[in-house]
């Protein structure tokens, strides 16, 4: 028999006299002589102790491997040295029997299970099922499950229903790469892996269908960060009709803060509603549109009182102070500041600072002596402040001032309280924006989303001073969604795109079923869509959302575990019309 009576981190005192039947890994055996050892039993909800007291178990368990599966049949006795910190570790089991299930052939492992996340991270990944072994890591998938569970609930109790939308699609220029799929029956075309499934949902609002959502993998090929797993991610995927911006501020400020108080290694969330900050302020006040709100620091423009003060970076640019009152760091602490600024931001960081004295010393305090109390008197300073700055044009200064705000405040807690979740919405982005890249006009966000105005401030303003009803929600300096107002009207669709030099065909051809959808009555409809990745990575205080995925890719988007991406066989390329067409290497 295979079966159990109880699990490990089942038995109490109250079980003290029961015959027992317990399965799991042999994790590890302290043997105090050729008749007595203690053996520790594991399985997914915790660990027993098994006193072997016989001569004959501790010879039949010398032949078994760590980590072999076992079955221990015995009886449960009160421990005469109770461990507190174990919900079993008053009780431990004497084996009469012990069973083999599943041999561990090898004498060494990878990593030591229970100290698997110190081990370095491709063994990690390669032996994953042996890491997930290790409770520290299981339970991060535990949680993740939990919180899933929790959020599926809360979004039926708001009347939304769940609805699968397809994964083999057509390719759509959502702003990543695409991944492809060749098509065996119809050579030389291709499916895509759906990076989000925007329009399918809006689809369904055009179908009648009022409150959608589902837990929808999306799949990008872009490359992975610490917030960002490669390949495939998971979101909470929502869409509501005849419904605008408030509705969908409404349903998530009722359903994310319970679960982050619930779950979350902090047990204070915000309370709705959720502060509001336009894209523009965000950008002026704290340098990002994913701005920390932890930290009490903000970004004040110094141009007019230092730009021609001498010191040749400020020279006709912007320039930006952060001051961090009472600083008292050391010269070493702010050369690292500077150097992680620069590292993050590939721009270089400036500061000076006004002593107990009244006195602007260090960094580029000789540039200001003239125009001390200007200075002062402008940036509000008071003896022991330490001023950051930043310059460069508009968008440089301002990024560059909000790494120097982030890393600033996690210098001190005078700056940054750390133990709560903070949200907020960051709203009002421009609907256009100048490429960085092409130099081009393009959309800002999402191509789909409603222009403030409407057909009006298409046809009559400057793009770049156009607005859109499109929304982040940020928790704590990480973006946890973007959403919008949709654009359900077809003459405002096409205008959009003409803006960016799309025509009307163009947009039938790239959105052909969501245009002629939209062509017969289509509800205003708005949505939004958290990452379930990133919300369980903050709620579990880890830094890589690799912890929280169960079978996650390397940084180079690759499963060392499974061995992918790999070759296939070359009928197989052949069944879907492939031909690897391999680069020949130049002749020196």
């Amino acid at each position: 028999m295979q079966g159990r009576t109880h699990n490990c981190g089942e038995l109490r005192l109250s079980d003290v006299g029961q015959k027992v039947r317990l399965v799991g890994w042999y994790e590890n055996l302290r043997k105090v002589s050729k008749n007595l050892g203690f053996l520790i039993l594991r399985d997914f909800y915790g660990t027993t102790q098994i006193v072997v007291e016989t001569e004959e178990i501790m010879e039949q368990l010398s032949d078994y491997n760590y980590e072999s599966t076992i079955a221990v049949e015995g009886e449960v006795r009160e421990r005469s040295s109770k461990n507190a910190k174990l919900p079993t570790g008053e009780i431990e089991v004497v084996p009469e029997k012990v069973e083999l299930l599943g041999r561990c052939r090898y004498n060494e492992l990878p990593f030591q299970i229970n100290h698997s996340k110190e081990a370095d991270e491709n063994a990690r990944l390669k032996y994953r099922y042996l890491d997930l072994r290790n409770p520290a890591v299981k339970d991060r998938i535990v949680l993740r499950s939990k919180v899933v569970a929790d959020l599926r609930s809360s979004m039926i109790a708001h009347d939304f229903m769940e609805i699968t939308t397809p994964i083999l699609t057509c390719s759509s220029p959502e702003g990543a790469r695409d991944y492809l799929v060749p098509s065996r029956n119809h050579p030389g075309k291709f499916y895509a892996l759906p990076q989000a499934p925007q329009q399918f949902k809006q689809l369904l609002m055009a179908s009648g269908f009022d409150r959608y959502f589902q837990i929808a993998p999306c799949f990008r090929d872009e490359d992975a960060r610490a917030d960002r797993s490669p390949g495939e991610f998971y979101q909470l995927d929502m869409e509501m009709a005849f419904a605008d911006q408030e509705d969908v501020f409404a349903v998530l400020e009722d359903v994310l803060p319970p679960v982050f108080s619930k779950y979350g290694i902090y047990q204070e969330a915000s309370k709705p509603p959720f502060r509001r900050i336009a894209y523009l302020d965000a950008m002026e006040r704290y340098g990002t549109d994913k701005p920390d709100l932890r930290i009490n620091l903000t970004v004040q423009d110094a141009t007019e009182t230092l730009a021609d003060c001498g010191f040749g970076p400020f020279e006709g640019n912007k320039v930006k102070a952060i001051v961090a009152p009472a600083f008292s760091g050391t010269r070493k602490v702010i050369d690292r500041l500077c150097a992680d600024v620069e590292v993050q931001s590939g721009q270089k960081a400036y500061w000076f600072r006004l002593d107990d004295k009244g006195e602007l010393v260090g960094g580029i305090s000789k540039f200001l002596q003239e125009r001390k109390e200007t200075v002062v008197a402008a940036l509000g300073l008071k003896p022991g402040d330490f001023v950051g700055l930043t310059a460069g044009d508009l968008k440089t200064a301002q990024k560059t001032a909000g790494v120097l705000r982030t890393k600033l405040g996690g210098l001190s807690d005078a700056y940054m309280k750390k133990d709560c979740y903070e949200f907020c919405w960051i709203v009002d982005f421009p609907m256009y924006e100048i490429g960085e890249e092409s130099g081009e006009l393009e959309f800002c966000h999402n191509p789909f989303s409603m222009p403030q105005g409407g057909l009006k401030a298409l046809d009559e303003q400057d793009p770049l001073e156009i607005l859109a009803w499109q929304y982040d929600l940020v928790c704590n300096g990480v973006e946890l969604s973007s959403g919008a107002v949709r654009n359900h009207d077809p003459e405002i669709m096409v205008k959009a795109f003409q803006i960016v030099g799309l025509g009307e065909e163009d947009v039938k051809a790239k959105f052909p079923a969501m245009y002629n959808a939209f062509c017969y009555g289509a509800p205003p409809h708005a949505g939004i869509a958290p990452g379930v990745d990133r919300m369980v990575m903050l709620i579990a205080g880890e830094e890589s959302i690799r912890e929280i995925i169960p079978f996650p890719m390397n940084k180079n988007a690759q499963d060392v575990m499974m061995g992918a991406p790999a070759e296939v066989e070359p009928r197989q390329l052949e069944d879907v019309h492939i031909q690897i067409v391999k680069e020949e290497k130049e002749s020196k």
